[in-house]
């Protein structure tokens, strides 16, 4: 797999931090794990951090801290209600094999999407997203942020053209009509926040019942 887009290097930091939400943590999570050039990024940030943590003078822990701890760790993990809902014939990458992801729905014509149960609390809504071949998107901009990793299949915009393991990040600044490539369907993993805001009259039209 060859790999063109990237994830910003301030998203990649955050990840190695471990302080994105889980939503746009899943998105990063499984373009890292496709990609060597940002694994080796992440990797040095993680470098970084244990030598700062190394260099801090140590404090005493609260009396009782370790055996709370190991309470935790010792109690049963609460499993999900039924198995995890992922058809055989979805070559879906292996961390996403640990969520549950439900039923397919139709959002508009020849786009449909599957909602990612998240663990805790997320301000971010994950989803799988397929498009058919040749769908092109309305013109459209985001009143937050949108997190995308290509799964399968390929759609261009004006950033360019993303395929397998491809990132793609948009905001409020950006405004974008993405077309999915001719040859086959587009799966995209998507953490989103906020919603889309449609370009156009037809758009502002139907924009309303459009819901990602």
């Amino acid at each position: 797999m060859s790999v063109t887009h990237h994830p910003p290097s301030e998203l990649l930091a955050s990840f190695a931090a471990g302080t994105m939400d889980a939503g746009e943590h899943l998105v990063v999570a499984v373009h890292v794990s496709g990609c060597s050039m940002c694994r080796r990024f992440v990797r040095a940030v993680e470098r970084i951090g244990g030598s700062t943590l190394e260099a801090v003078e140590p404090v005493p822990m609260k009396a009782g801290a370790f055996e709370a701890v190991m309470a935790q760790l010792d109690s049963p993990s609460p499993q999900p209600d039924g198995p995890t809902v992922i058809p055989a014939d979805d070559d879906l990458p292996e961390i996403l094999r640990h969520y549950r992801i439900g039923r397919r729905r139709r959002v508009a014509p020849g786009v449909s999407l599957r909602p990612i149960e998240l663990p805790g609390s997320s301000r971010s809504r994950a989803f799988l997203l397929q498009s058919g071949p040749g769908t092109r998107m309305l013109e459209h901009t985001h009143t937050g942020t949108e997190l995308t990793c290509v799964l399968r299949g390929s759609f261009s915009h004006e950033g360019g053209r993303f395929g397998p393991g491809d990132f793609d990040f948009g905001d409020e600044t950006l405004d974008h009509q993405p077309i999915v490539g001719s040859d086959e369907p587009c799966l995209c993993l998507v953490a989103m926040t906020g919603d889309l805001r449609m370009n156009g009259f037809f758009g502002r039209l139907i924009g309303p019942f459009v819901r990602l």
